[in-house]
């Protein structure tokens, strides 16, 4: 192993928690830095899916018709805050056109290695600790309207199938016998069998952060100020409780980590998808696996404190409120799909999910400067964020990674 080094990891969320934790465990030094409790912003509010099946980007071939019809009908999971419109027309000028055969094949190539053993990654984490008991092995179930809507969405499985996620397709009457919560709107489940979700993203972060500090890491709360230099590399890392002095740094804040990139002097096209959820409480029903509702592009999870059901994408960066759109149609869907479900109360969050236009995160060392990235996994954060935080660890340590990290090079927006 490398020389034990004292690391700075900014950003407690999954990627965070992760690094830190294989930080630790490799010898190294690790104190692990937020401005808030441990996972309290994307890698709480998500729909708890350990989505080793999420091989597709978002900007596939055909996303921009797709994205104007969905622009226009309010029961379409997709909304655009028009008055930052000005301010995100280059990073969707980027994103649109990475929407194309060529460019979808590279993400997918580089999505499918850091997604597709997830449950795996994700029980080498927690093996023998007290976060184990969060993890779930369950099957999936896209749940879609009729056959017509499944085949509608060949393009999106015949990647699953490359990757080696086959469905079991089931129609008609025979959906009620696998799911008997869901109504007669609901005429065709694909399933993937021996699947994972998160029974608690709340409490899993946070006995994270325990296992991290019982395996003689740190947690700081401390608000990050900038990230100090010499001689080209990094020295401390500045906060609001006072320097952090360091050999190395790893930035995994999410969407925050773009004004601390700015610091370094990296302008990265990062921007925020806005995720909604809607968590219920004492609900009348729970399904056997969770679902992913295809018309309606939101996660269904069974949990150990309710029914979390979240998803969506809104474009409009991170300073406004949330919208009542998107929770209105993840109501009405709730009701269509669900027409015998009651429940005692409601939660409503809004997070933020760090986006790059060509879908894949930025993971590995900023140039020379012993500063590393890894964040902007948009809708695979909680999914990827073990493998990502092993991958870091593997760098400071001196061990080659067994994959190619060129798509997720942290200098590739750079001209």
């Amino acid at each position: 192993m490398s020389t034990s080094r004292t690391v700075i990891v900014i950003g407690a969320g999954i990627c965070g928690l992760s690094t830190a934790i294989w930080l630790s465990r490799a010898g190294h030094r690790a104190t692990l830095v937020d401005r808030d409790h441990p996972g309290a912003g994307a890698s709480f509010g998500n729909a708890g899916l350990l989505a080793q099946w999420a091989v597709l980007p978002v900007n596939t071939p055909g996303l921009l018709g797709t994205a104007l019809r969905y622009l226009s009908d309010p029961d379409a999971p997709l909304w655009l805050r028009w008055r930052d419109l000005p301010r995100l027309a280059p990073w969707l000028w980027q994103f649109v056109r990475n929407a194309n055969p060529r460019d979808t094949e590279r993400m997918i190539a580089g999505l499918i290695p850091l997604v597709s053993d997830s449950v795996d990654q994700h029980r080498a984490l927690t093996r023998g600790t007290q976060a184990e008991k969060w993890l779930a092995t369950s099957d999936l179930a896209y749940a879609y309207d009729d056959r017509a809507a499944f085949d509608a969405d060949a393009y999106s499985w015949q990647a699953k199938r490359a990757a080696g996620f086959v469905p079991e397709v089931i129609e008609g009457d025979a959906v009620r016998e696998v799911e008997p919560m869901l109504g007669p709107a609901i005429r065709c489940l694909a399933i993937l069998r021996a699947q994972g979700h998160v029974l608690n993203p709340g409490a899993y972060m946070a006995d994270l952060a325990a296992v991290l500090q019982a395996e003689g890491g740190r947690y700081i709360r401390a608000d990050v100020r900038d990230i100090r230099l010499s001689g080209g590399r990094v020295t401390e890392v500045d906060t609001d409780q006072g320097p952090l002095p360091c050999d190395a740094a790893v930035l995994t804040a999410g969407i925050w980590s773009k004004p601390l990139m700015r610091k370094l002097g990296l302008k990265v096209p990062l921007e925020a998808e806005r995720g909604y959820h809607l968590h219920l409480a004492q609900p009348s029903q729970m399904p056997r696996q969770p679902l992913m509702m295809a018309r309606g592009k939101f996660g269904v999870t069974p949990m150990a404190h309710g029914l979390r059901c979240a998803g969506t994408v809104e474009l409009g960066g991170i300073e406004a409120p949330p919208s009542r759109a998107p929770f209105a149609m993840i109501r009405r869907e709730i009701a269509r799909v669900f027409p015998d479900l009651r429940y005692e109360g409601v939660e409503e969050w809004m997070g933020f999910r760090p986006s790059t236009p060509d879908s894949l995160p930025l993971i590995g060392e900023i140039g020379g400067t012993g500063v590393f990235a890894g964040f902007g996994h948009q809708h695979v954060g909680l999914t990827a964020g073990p493998k990502t935080g092993r991958l870091i660890a593997d760098l400071m340590s001196g061990r080659r990674p067994n994959l190619d990290l060129a798509p997720y090079d942290a200098m590739r927006f750079q001209s």
